[in-house]
């Protein structure tokens, strides 16, 4: 799963046109840490129509505002530059699946 340290990055990923998840994490989130090896599992098998990615706060303070992520967990679900669909805090892999199906369909 790629990490995005860069504006550069996140842009990169919206022009690509491929539709993306982002799940804002920080290392020291408990429920986060518990969540990233579901994340990880669906970024491989989606890997072919869905780009899953992960975001640090700690480190891109500015991508996190951008989005108002004031909780974390939390993933956004996009195509391009439009919000399809968001979740906060710990969620099932059952609802992830959902949404990235939405999100792909």
């Amino acid at each position: 799963m790629k990490a995005i340290t860069s504006n550069k990055q996140f842009n990169d990923l919206v022009a690509g046109g491929k539709p993306f998840v982002i799940d804002f994490y920080a290392d020291w989130c408990g429920p986060c840490q518990a969540l990233l090896p579901t994340v990880e599992k669906l970024a491989d098998e989606y890997a072919d129509e869905v780009d899953i990615v992960k975001v640090n706060i700690d480190d891109q303070r500015a991508l996190a505002d951008k989005f108002g992520v004031r909780s974390i967990p939390a993933l956004f679900f996009l195509q391009g530059n439009e919000l399809k669909d968001s979740l906060k805090g710990l969620t099932s892999e059952h609802e992830l699946r959902k949404r990235i199906g939405k999100l792909v369909a």
